[in-house]
């Protein structure tokens, strides 16, 4: 994060943040990676012992009330851990929010203060084995009987399908077509089966699987926000997903950068270190400037969302700090192992690992190309209905009103 944007608070946030960073164990870190580790608890308990885990939320249920500019801050930090570890700790963040926004104050108490203290683990089941980036396709449903609905379905991809307690599950219930989607609670003692946990490439070790809902009870208490809903939740959770994917791999690409610096000015070649030439320099310099510019773009946003909450204005600039971070972030460490060479390809140096978490970062909470719907969507939106705002530049051209000339059919 750009040093003159910190306030004071923000930097004693971040002191706080990297003073635990530096206490994980590195163990930790290649036992993930091996996936001889599937679900670290006891991380996600020590970042609640330390009370990071859901920054911006209200500390009656345990968290602290700060803001999205501040979790941003927090979260870059964790971000040099690598992907699945900033994901467990986003996971709080992003499931929370549900609870937090929509959730009523048995749900609050149930399910965010746990959440907050370390004692229950959290996932969200979105994405269906027939529909990646189709959320109204959803074909799990939730079929009310009594005071219970039942679930059928699957769910994929789901990080902490192997650990977690509760699942933030979307299914479709009853209503009209493409809207008739809720919003449950489940706990996975309710019926919930880890079915198939995937070999990843990268981003290894947060349990990310397969969940299989048969016959399923959960109570009706467990409804978020209300029957048919779901739309309303995703819309509002699509934030958190977005910021937290966007905040995280700014730090892991400022850590890639960090490495390749260091190794320039250490590296000699010809007699010189090889920092002292342009071909490598010049690639450090690029990526200096583009982590600037995605790290000023999440702060951007971040500020955006704390001001006005979700509204099109502010879902453009984070699915743009979503869009750019994580492409940045994948150019920075390509980068990276182009200045360290050829050892940067083994396990000798940590690029490696991390250009595998990276690709993953342009894939999930959404891809580019929906990134890209989002963005020219709202822009085209924004800039039509403000026509009569703003000087009309079209004008401006010497031939401006030659009519026969501006042919649009």
């Amino acid at each position: 994060m750009l040093e003159s944007l910190l306030t004071d608070r923000q930097r004693a946030l971040r002191e706080e943040v990297r003073k635990f960073v530096k206490s994980v164990p590195k163990q930790l870190l290649l036992d993930m990676d091996a996936d001889k580790v599937r679900y670290p608890r006891d991380y996600v308990v020590s970042l609640a012992t330390n009370k990071l885990l859901g920054l911006r939320f209200d500390p009656a249920y345990g968290g602290r009330g700060l803001k999205w500019v501040d979790e941003i801050v927090a979260l870059e930090e964790i971000g040099v851990l690598g992907m699945s570890l900033a994901c467990l700790f986003s996971l709080v963040g992003i499931v929370g929010e549900a609870l937090d926004v929509f959730g009523s104050d048995q749900q609050k108490k149930k399910y965010l203060e746990p959440l907050l203290k370390g004692k229950i683990f959290c996932a969200e089941a979105l994405t269906e084995p027939r529909g990646g980036s189709d959320f109204f396709g959803a074909t799990t449903t939730a079929v009310q009987e009594g005071d219970h609905f039942i679930l059928n379905g699957q769910k994929r991809f789901v990080v902490g399908a192997d650990g977690a307690d509760i699942f933030l599950v979307y299914a479709r219930t009853e209503g009209t077509p493409g809207k008739s989607i809720s919003a449950f609670i489940v706990e996975r003692d309710m019926g919930v089966e880890a079915k198939y946990i995937y070999g990843l490439l990268g981003t290894r070790g947060g349990g990310a699987g397969r969940l299989v809902f048969k016959n399923t009870r959960v109570p009706k208490e467990n409804l978020v926000l209300g029957l048919n809903r779901g739309a309303d939740v995703f819309n509002q959770m699509m934030i958190p997903e977005r910021m937290t994917s966007a905040a995280g791999v700014v730090g892991l690409a400022r850590a890639a950068l960090e490495v390749a610096a260091k190794y320039s000015d250490k590296r000699k070649a010809f007699g010189r270190k090889i920092r002292e030439f342009e071909g490598v320099s010049f690639r450090i310099a690029d990526s200096v400037t583009k982590l600037d510019a995605a790290s000023t773009l999440v702060y951007g946003a971040a500020t955006a969302v704390d001001a006005m909450g979700s509204t099109g204005y502010s879902r453009r600039l984070v699915s743009e700090a979503k869009k750019f971070a994580t492409e940045v972030a994948w150019e920075i460490i390509n980068n990276a192992m182009q200045v360290v060479g050829g050892i940067g390809y083994t396990n000798v140096y940590p690029l490696e690992k991390m250009l595998r978490d990276a690709r993953l970062s342009i894939i999930w909470t959404g891809t580019s190309e929906i990134m890209n719907l989002i963005i020219q969507h709202e822009y085209y939106r924004e800039t039509l209905a403000a026509a009569e705002k703003v000087r009309n530049v079209e004008d401006d051209a010497q031939e401006a009103h030659a009519a026969d000339e501006k042919i649009y059919e």
